[in-house]
């Protein structure tokens, strides 16, 4: 099995190496930097395209991709649709925004016409979302967050808008306003809520979560979710019928003895996706898809997490059309292509 923890290829420098090179056949000299933008360590999208980055790095020569992990997926859809970046994360809520220049796109005036140009890659589950406390903060339920430092998702994120509107719906507390929606990047929150400087921390991602599973090793924590006699206000129907988007459970026990929730807890889940420009080169998205879940699974015996993402799971949700490169390796994997991803 080949290992999924790969050092980067580095390139040749120095005279001698040079002068190496430049005896060399063209074709063995070309590689092709390709930038991919991501949400920060400790999220699902971190995992899984670095993942991917891994695989394509160590299996296809020609081409080497370098992980951005810094700013925001709506800043990163925008870089991706110019041309300024390969590959990014986005998702069917974010591409829905987009495409009718709503919320973080709202004085954006070229977000139509940008979201025109941007191809799905593949998508994947992010997870649902976790809304954490220590059982020692005394907070069992949302509107306990009146008062408190509460993390939401980083800034002009779909996440915070996501999670505002959860609270609001289910307490009628406002950010900003009835509790302190602390503004820090997804790195900088997980590590503040391990300090203790966080009351509530939230984070859409697969469970176990790595960063809340080393936080519940030696600490008691509790999820906080959606109460039942509230699934079917119009407010939460609203935001769990969004693109990419639906009613989940967090299960007990998911996180060992120290999840001290009794009962299952009801939350959000969501669907994201790598996607691309639409000029990307169509052989090269091909072999990349097909390198991509070949890679994975190879390794689904060494990181279980891996079972959730397949060939089929690629087109869920989806709302944004293929690249064609990836629609041809899809096909060839024996997956149903809906509708929606055909151009």
């Amino acid at each position: 099995m080949k290992t999924s923890h790969l050092n980067r290829r580095s390139l040749l420098a120095g005279t001698a190496a040079a002068a190496t090179l430049a005896m060399l056949p063209r074709a063995a000299l070309a590689k092709e930097l390709l930038r991919m933008s991501t949400l920060g360590p400790g999220t699902s999208p971190n995992l899984v395209m670095t993942t991917f980055a891994n695989i394509i790095n160590r299996d296809l020569p020609d081409y080497e991709i370098q992980l951005n992990a810094t700013g925001a997926a709506t800043r990163h859809v925008l870089e991706v649709a110019m041309g300024k970046t390969a590959f990014c994360m986005s998702s069917p809520a974010l591409h829905a925004l987009m495409v009718n220049q709503r919320a973080m796109f709202e004085k954006i005036d070229q977000a139509p016409e940008l979201a025109a140009k941007l191809r799905t890659l593949l998508n994947f589950p992010m997870g649902v979302y976790h809304i954490a406390v220590y059982e020692s903060s005394g907070i069992t339920s949302l509107d306990q967050a009146k008062g408190k430092r509460v993390f939401l998702g980083p800034p002009g994120s779909a996440a915070y808008a996501t999670m505002e509107q959860l609270f609001e719906a289910v307490t009628g507390l406002k950010a900003g306003t009835d509790f302190e929606a602390v503004k820090l990047g997804w790195d900088a929150a997980a590590a503040s809520f391990q300090d203790g400087n966080l009351d509530i921390y939230c984070n859409p991602t697969n469970a176990p979560s790595p960063v809340l599973t080393q936080i519940a090793v030696t600490n008691p924590i509790r999820f906080l979710g959606i109460p039942q006699d509230q699934l079917e206000s119009e407010a939460i129907k609203a935001l769990a019928s969004r693109p990419g988007f639906g009613l989940a459970t967090l299960p007990v026990g998911i996180y060992g003895a120290n999840q001290v929730n009794t009962e299952d807890t009801t939350t959000l889940r969501v669907t994201v996706g790598i996607v691309t420009n639409e000029d990307a080169d169509e052989e090269m998205i091909y072999a990349m898809t097909k390198a991509f879940y070949a890679g994975v699974a190879e390794m689904r015996d060494s990181a279980p997490w891996l079972a959730a993402i397949t060939p089929e799971v690629a087109v869920q949700d989806i709302n944004m059309p293929l690249h064609p490169g990836a629609l041809r390796a899809l096909e060839e994997l024996g997956v149903a292509i809906p509708d929606a991803a055909r151009m």
